[in-house]
């Protein structure tokens, strides 16, 4: 296995830039993970083409226990894969060295055959019971070597999907309770503990993008309709008429992180970061102002606008501690009318006791910090403009270019997070199941998953302009 920054590194040229295949983005990270990315663990990773070629594909059966199947196995140079049919008979696949193709694998694992390393995503991570680092999920549900993609070298550098991915031994463990099969031309495929999802947008990453079906991938490349818990040992229903070959829009799911797959022909049509901010900044120029303090609003930088998610990030190291100034723009959810912070409430259904703690806070920006940590399930209040009734939450700007269908203005939040995106983006997402837990599917914002709300997923924001 090589390392991708020496391929790169070795394979660029002053005159000619590397190939590009595509890039892989975690859904959730706004931008960058919530410490900063560093090496293999990042919010995105991009699969360039390598100096060499280390593309694997089937050559070799081995049925039983023979000698020649304790050979492979034991061969460090030798990439297979083993299906454990029972105590007694064991099904060696050999792999041999294919020059067409190059491969990258990407799991849990922080061992040198994986080129991306990824962790569970966990929602809402501003939220206190999140601090802690180990109270995020007791055991993960991801695989260490969860899957491996196939890309070709040659034009049109076709990206194809398998499930599982070779450990440092070069070798994949099917043992016995896996779903595992023979195929009818002799060979074996199985199915991982969890799997791999992938689901392909009807008209692929575009304004007219569709949800589509979820499908299960196999450890061959196989597509088979989803099982009944993501464990089962029973298998779907075979669909040979849809392909493991990803394209611009695919989503990947490996139980406990989802991963977009964008071609570099998709990312040359997506607005860069360097649009955003120009977007960003024509948003500030119009000056919109609070209705109640008549103060000039302002959306921060993309560098300090909440890198990851939840609006968590403070600046592009992911300082997870935010500290909203006056300028910070805020929403009511059930009405889009735009505020900055401050201490009305309305008419309110509590006691004159905690709405005397309440101005108490109101006097201190700590507590602006505290109502950010978990938007979804800030008190409601009162908006002065319509006296419409709701959650009040910070607005955040989508920093992660990648998701975005296009290059129109931010003028739409998503519902409960107040993630702040283009109209046909929030539409877009606001329609695609997202895989949750083991058996369950939601939509969520693309930049923090929080799940969105079933009666309104986003609204359209109404900002406030000057009154000089």
């Amino acid at each position: 296995m090589f390392s991708v920054d020496q391929d790169i590194s070795s394979c660029t040229t002053p005159s000619k830039p590397p190939t590009k295949y595509g890039e892989l983005i975690i859904l959730g990270y706004n931008g960058s993970l919530p410490n900063g990315d560093r090496g293999r663990r990042k919010s995105h990773f991009s699969l360039f083409k390598r100096a060499r070629a280390n593309g694997v594909k089937p050559s070799t059966v081995h049925a039983v226990c023979s000698p020649q199947a304790a050979k492979a196995i034991s061969n460090k140079d030798q990439h297979s894969i083993s299906y454990t049919l029972s105590r007694a008979q064991t099904v060696v696949v050999e792999y041999t060295h294919d020059s067409t193709t190059d491969m990258f694998q990407i799991g849990r694992s922080t061992e040198s055959p994986i080129d991306f390393v990824v962790t569970d995503t966990v929602p809402c991570r501003l939220s206190p019971a999140y601090r802690d680092s180990s109270t995020l999920f007791s055991q993960s549900t991801i695989s260490r070597f969860a899957c491996r993609i196939i890309c070709q070298r040659h034009p049109p550098y076709t990206a194809r999907i398998y499930a599982a991915g070779f450990d440092s031994s070069k070798n994949i463990f099917l043992g016995e309770k896996a779903a595992k099969w023979k195929t009818p031309d002799g060979l074996m495929d199985g199915l991982t503990t969890n799997g791999v999802l992938v689901m392909h947008p009807r008209h692929g990453f575009t304004q007219d993008s569709r949800a589509s079906a979820w499908r299960e991938i196999s450890v061959c490349g196989n597509v088979f309709s989803l099982r009944e818990t993501r464990s089962a040992q029973q298998r779907g229903k075979m669909v040979e008429k849809e392909s493991h070959e990803l394209r611009d829009g695919s989503l990947i799911d490996l139980c406990g992180v989802t991963l977009l797959w964008r071609t570099a022909e998709g990312l040359a049509r997506t607005p860069s970061t360097k649009h955003l901010e120009v977007l960003r900044q024509e948003l500030n120029a119009a000056r919109p102002q609070c209705p109640v303090g008549l103060n000039t609003l302002a959306f921060p930088s993309l560098r300090g606008s909440g890198g990851s998610s939840g609006g968590s990030s403070s600046s592009s190291s992911g300082n997870r501690d935010v500290v909203l100034d006056s300028k910070q723009p805020w929403v009511y959810l059930k009405c889009g009318h735009v505020h900055g912070y401050h201490g009305w409430s309305g008419q309110s259904r509590r006691s004159q006791e905690d709405e005397d703690e309440e101005d108490q806070e109101d006097q201190e920006m700590a507590s602006v910090h505290e109502d950010a940590q978990e938007p979804g399930s800030s008190r409601e209040r009162q908006c002065p403009m319509c006296r419409t009734r709701g959650p009040y939450v910070p607005l955040w700007l989508g920093c992660e270019s990648a998701f975005y269908l296009d290059a129109a203005p931010p003028t739409h939040a998503f519902v409960p997070c107040g993630h702040v995106c283009s109209e046909k983006t929030a539409a877009f997402w606001s329609q695609i199941p997202l895989p949750h837990g083991t058996h369950t599917f939601h939509v969520a914002c693309p930049f923090c998953m929080q799940p969105l709300r079933r009666e309104r997923c986003f609204i359209r924001l109404i900002f406030q302009g000057p009154l000089d």
